[in-house]
């Protein structure tokens, strides 16, 4: 019987016969695992902390003819201060929506993996708006995963930005105010020059300075259209979960 040793987050669970359920792991070294949790839903299994969604442990998994099993599992962190705040875990079903999307079975992520605890920290116990965390999370996850936009130069004329920019969609970077620039993609966007700078702070910063800057509401909701029309398009789908924020 073969036996992996791994820390992950479970990002899904699937209720499978009378007490049973798959879950998905997202882990540092083997990607995104399934893992089968026997008697799981059950209150008094000892599986049953570990297994939950937003639950981040150390698993001992063996491998069976189809998939994983669960051995057993340690609690690191279980994010109870998400769990227990709707607003904050509709937050959080947004980035696991989109790690689902950006992550295969047994495809390694770790920077990924990273970036996805890093926000849910700053979610769970940081005074940092959402939304900035959520703009932070979506355009870095998109960059990891090799769709950066190209935010060190005008992709018409590439002059360095010293006047700032417009964003283009269709050619996934910065234009300048260069009236030449500008017509190169009339749907563009503008820019504020706050924007802008934060736009490449997000794309470039080392991890650990990833979250190191507030926004005005203003400039915050310039991020916001930008990433998540950027997410959108990069990735060819749409993601509804924020939409239940509307209603509430």
């Amino acid at each position: 019987m073969s036996f992996l040793k791994t820390e992950g987050i479970v990002v899904k669970e699937v209720s499978t016969g009378e007490a049973d359920k798959i879950i998905t792991i997202l882990t540092r070294g083997q990607g995104r695992l399934s893992a089968l949790v026997k008697g799981g839903r059950r209150p008094r299994s000892r599986l049953s902390a570990g297994s939950q969604v937003l639950c981040y442990g150390d698993f001992v998994l063996y491998k069976g003819r189809e998939l994983y099993s669960v051995n057993s599992c340690e609690v690191i962190e279980p994010f109870y201060e998400i769990r227990n705040d709707v607003v904050k875990l509709t937050y959080a079903a947004h980035f696991t929506d989109i790690v689902l999307e950006l992550i295969q079975e047994n495809q390694p992520a770790p920077r990924l993996l990273s970036l996805f605890l890093n926000s849910l920290h700053m979610l769970a116990r940081s005074s940092r708006d959402p939304d900035l965390i959520t703009s932070i999370f979506e355009l870095r996850a998109v960059s990891i995963s090799g769709y950066a936009p190209n935010v060190e130069a005008c992709m018409a004329c590439g002059a360095a930005p010293e006047r700032y920019y417009s964003f283009s969609f269709r050619n996934c970077g910065f234009l300048c105010d260069r009236p030449a620039c500008i017509g190169h993609d009339g749907s563009a966007v503008p820019l504020s020059a706050g924007a802008s700078r934060a736009i490449q702070h997000i794309v470039y910063a080392p991890m650990k300075e990833l979250f190191s800057f507030g926004l005005s509401r203003e400039v915050l909701d310039e991020i916001a259209r930008t990433t998540r029309r950027y997410l959108r398009e990069r990735l060819e789908r749409e993601f509804s979960k924020l939409d239940f924020l509307k209603e509430i």
